[in-house]
């Protein structure tokens, strides 16, 4: 194997969904985006932990009138770079102010090294406050991401700190939204970028086409148990409720591991319906195997910054059933396949899965078509990395 070039730029990572050693079971996106274009840069990554603080390290790091550095700061080295553990209460309080001083603390950091080409925060309204202060004590350029869910929440919660929001967000050098609704959630608070963004699907390793097959059996959602309220698991047994009221016959499978607390849960939202099953967690291979027997994929989820699981679904063959204004919404505009709902109705959930019963060969033929298209390829692992290189690139040259 060559090695890659020794004099690739250093690029500083700063994320709070990372999995480290603290938190060894965080999603893996950001680490699959560095693995990607590990022979193009050299990646440092500051993965944060939040922990709840002491009334003395509330005295000492936000009542003590000055922007010193947090003096708490526990950090630890990995393979991917450092873990982080910061005190910091919940529930966004002080939350610029924790944040800015923790920017403090990592721009001493990384003055005792290699001086970085850039810094990306992967949150616009949390990471992106740590990304901005450290960029601009070391006079370097940052980038963010905008996750979605997560970036609208805290937006929406904290309106009093929507300047220090909308100037990271306009300075930054380049932004990665995840999905278009959410750049587009962005802009609309804070305006037009004048710079430049690049959409960003999330990678999945569920990225190589295959062909739908017509008569499929039932729907199909995947997730742990554990986040069934977010995933809006009772929206999916009301829908099928409501089928059934209509005479409709189908079944649900939820595929997902979870406790048995999770599980019983689950069953009390499902009640008697016998067609709404819980065959627990399944290896990728299962869950690609289960995906390609089914009829379509549904889950409306209340909350989605991006949700992997949509893509994996079209690249195994099914039609998709996703929330209006979340998730993949503004990748499927006008495409057969793909159908936006209200999550927070089961009439709506209910045609939408009564539509893919009826239309379920014309659908998938016209996602056959879909899936050989350069449309497609851009939820591949190829394209992203090229995307998020080109974009890397472009934020240094700013």
């Amino acid at each position: 194997m060559t090695a890659p070039p020794s004099n690739r730029p250093l690029i500083v990572h700063v994320s709070g969904d990372f999995p480290d050693p603290v938190e060894p079971f965080k999603t893996p996106v950001i680490r699959t985006l560095i693995d990607l274009t590990a022979t193009q840069f050299k990646h440092r990554v500051f993965s944060l932990n939040r922990l709840a603080p002491s009334p003395r390290q509330l005295a000492r790091d936000v009542f003590s009138g000055n922007r010193a550095d947090l003096r708490g700061v526990r950090s630890s080295d990995f393979a991917y770079g450092t873990a982080i553990e910061y005190a910091a209460p919940s529930k966004g309080i002080f939350h610029e102010t924790i944040l800015v001083k923790l920017g403090n603390w990592l721009a001493g950091e990384l003055a005792k090294g290699e001086r970085p080409a850039l810094i990306v925060g992967h949150k616009l309204s949390t990471e992106g406050l740590v990304a901005e202060r450290a960029a601009d004590l070391l006079g370097i350029p940052y980038a963010v991401s905008i996750q979605g869910d997560t970036d609208t929440k805290i937006v929406r919660a904290r309106p009093d700190l929507a300047k220090s929001f909308s100037r990271v967000f306009h300075r930054a050098s380049t932004v990665f939204p995840f999905a278009p609704w959410a750049l587009h959630a962005m802009e609309d608070r804070f305006g037009p970028r004048q710079g430049p963004s690049r959409l960003l699907p999330c990678p999945t390793d569920i990225d190589t086409p295959v062909a739908p097959l017509a008569g499929g059996s039932g729907f199909i959602s995947v997730f742990h148990l554990k986040n069934y309220k977010r995933k809006n698991l009772p929206g999916m047994c009301r829908a099928m409720n409501v089928l059934r009221s209509r005479g409709v016959e189908t079944s649900l499978k939820v595929v997902g591991g979870g406790s048995q607390s999770d599980f019983a849960a689950c069953l009390r939202e499902a009640g008697a319906q016998s067609v709404v099953g819980f065959p627990g967690a399944k290896d990728r291979s299962g869950i690609r195997d289960d995906m390609s027997r089914a009829a379509g994929f549904v889950m409306p989820s209340l909350r989605e910054s991006f949700g992997l699981v949509f893509i994996e679904a079209l690249f195994c063959g099914l039609p998709i059933i996703y929330p209006r204004g979340a998730a993949v919404d503004g990748f499927f505009e006008g495409k057969p396949f793909a159908i936006k709902v209200d999550a927070h109705d089961p009439e709506a959930i209910a045609d939408a899965m009564q539509h893919v019963l009826v239309n379920e060969s014309s659908m998938k033929a016209a996602l056959a078509q879909w899936q050989v298209t350069d449309e497609a390829a851009r939820f591949t692992r190829e394209w992203i990395s090229r995307e998020f290189a080109a974009g890397i690139a472009e934020a240094i040259a700013s």
